[in-house]
């Protein structure tokens, strides 16, 4: 039984009372599940703040990028130790705008999760096509490269890793992929991971996912749960997502 797990990503947003009061308000808002894992993932500035106010709670929480390098002269960069001297759980690497913004590949993204593992994190690796990818027909192609990057990275240890099935062509549009399309990307990666011998690892969909069309989402099979961008920053649209 994989059970679900939901992680917002806060993006670069936030401040410190915003901040305060959205974590409080997860803290009151949730009601602990024995099938469902919930944590957030907020900008470097606000990792202390998130370990303060979420420990020894049913919280975790985690960054949304790493440096592949554990230390050196990477000016701006972030070593996964780093991290988890904040009691970081999860780290998101490959996510789209990463790929996109700042032009990394697949190979940057496998290096990143190989770091974070080894410094006791667990990597959330970001998979997805855009629209004129979908449209060409080229979806398997394009997310069967970027899966093949981090399992060829990870090797043995893909087990220990988290993916997140984010199409590009729905972050931040208001368009989301049907439970269906959903299904038929997170089934093709299980069976990817099935022949890589790590069948059991959990596949979170990403993309507008809301309290609205979460339930149809997660009822899928292989959808072990979400990446939620903007919802996240909602409490009771989170909680409600969250829980569904």
């Amino acid at each position: 039984m994989r059970g679900k797990l939901v992680v917002g990503n806060w993006k670069m947003n936030g401040g410190l009372a915003s901040n305060a009061a959205l974590l409080v308000a997860l803290l009151a808002g949730w009601k602990p599940r024995a099938d469902r894992d919930v944590a957030v993932c907020v900008p470097f500035p606000y990792l202390g703040q998130a370990r303060d106010a979420l420990a020894g709670s049913p919280w975790s929480w985690g960054a949304q990028d790493v440096s592949r390098h554990a230390s050196g002269a990477f000016t701006g960069d972030v070593a996964a130790g780093m991290l988890a001297e904040f009691g970081c759980r999860f780290v998101l690497v490959g996510h789209s705008e990463r790929r996109q913004l700042h032009g990394e590949s697949d190979a940057e993204v496998g290096a990143k999760a190989v770091a974070a593992l080894a410094a006791g994190l667990t990597p959330i690796a970001c998979v997805g096509e855009t629209l004129a990818e979908r449209d060409a027909g080229q979806w398997q192609a394009v997310v069967g490269r970027q899966f093949d990057a981090v399992a060829a990275a990870l090797e043995k240890d893909l087990p220990l890793a988290v993916l997140a099935y984010e199409p590009v062509w729905a972050i931040g549009t208001g368009r989301t992929a049907s439970p269906e399309q959903a299904q038929e990307v997170h089934a093709f990666l299980r069976e990817r991971l099935r022949q890589a011998g790590a069948a059991g690892v959990r596949i979170l969909y990403g993309g507008s996912v809301k309290a609205g069309n979460a339930r149809d989402l997660f009822a899928m099979p292989d959808v072990d749960g979400g990446l939620v961008g903007g919802a996240s920053l909602v409490a009771t649209e989170f909680l409600a997502l969250a829980g569904a």
